[in-house]
């Protein structure tokens, strides 16, 4: 009889190696399922994005770029709001699992929301005439951003694992506070001249902006793909990652 057996003996509910294995091959095969229904879902809303949808007869064709600007956004917030269910369930429980949660929920939220900067900037180029500009909502999407990047020096500055753990659990929770304001500012601020997409805003009571069924139609799948679908893949992926990383750590340790 070996160890695992013994100690399986011991503790009737703790899993056997046979029965973590089969566990770790459904979960491979679930988020291999994920991944490639995620490259297929981003096929598929560049589709309606770039072809589908009708052109805006104001902005012309780079207007199509909005429909991955916004939905960069939205999977960026699903993203940063893992982070933040990782983060209490670590305070309350201890396991590292959900500290991995966490850091892998601002890692991929801080890169979408890079995107949705970038994408922003393309965008406004030939409509703003500028690059960029310090309007309200930009500005607020900058400083979430920059809030995210401190979260990962943090993480680096700080050498003990657990009192890493605890305060980047505490901060990631606090820092959603950015993803929040930079939602609403647009709603609430009468002198941005970023548009509301969703909702009315003091630019316009009625809500939103005029878009036809067909970019209605765009922009809800492609939110749907990144949300449900990009995002929670990229989470899983740098999950996996950091578990190698710290089982490597633990046997260079040993050795």
């Amino acid at each position: 009889m070996n160890l695992t057996q013994r100690l399986h003996l011991s503790n009737p509910q703790s899993p056997t190696a046979e029965q973590s294995t089969m566990r770790a091959s459904r979960s491979a095969l679930i988020l291999r399922l994920l991944t490639w229904l995620a490259l297929g879902g981003f096929a598929v809303g560049a589709y309606f994005g770039l072809v589908y949808a009708g052109m805006d007869v104001t902005q012309g064709n780079i207007q199509r770029i909005f429909y991955f600007h916004v939905s960069a956004f939205s999977g960026g917030s699903v993203a940063l709001f893992l982070a933040v269910v990782g983060g209490i369930a670590y305070l309350r429980t201890r396991n590292l699992m959900w500290d991995r949660l966490a850091l892998a929920g601002v890692e991929v939220g801080l890169f979408l929301s890079l995107i949705t900067l970038i994408t922003g900037m393309v965008w406004a180029r030939p409509i703003w005439n500028t690059w960029w500009t310090w309007d309200p909502r930009l500005t607020s999407a900058a400083i979430m951003v920059l809030t995210y990047a401190a979260y990962l020096m943090l993480r680096g500055a700080i050498e003990s694992p657990d009192k890493r753990r605890s305060l980047a659990a505490v901060y990631g929770i606090m820092a959603f506070g950015t993803v929040i304001f930079t939602f609403i500012i647009i709603r609430i601020r009468p002198d941005t001249i970023h548009p509301a997409v969703i909702g009315a805003s003091p630019q316009n009571a009625e809500g939103g902006f005029g878009m036809t069924s067909s970019m209605k139609a765009a922009l809800g799948i492609n939110s749907f793909i990144w949300c449900c679908l990009i995002a929670p893949a990229l989470v899983w992926w740098r999950v996996r990652l950091e578990s190698v990383y710290e089982r490597a750590n633990q046997l260079r340790v040993e050795l």
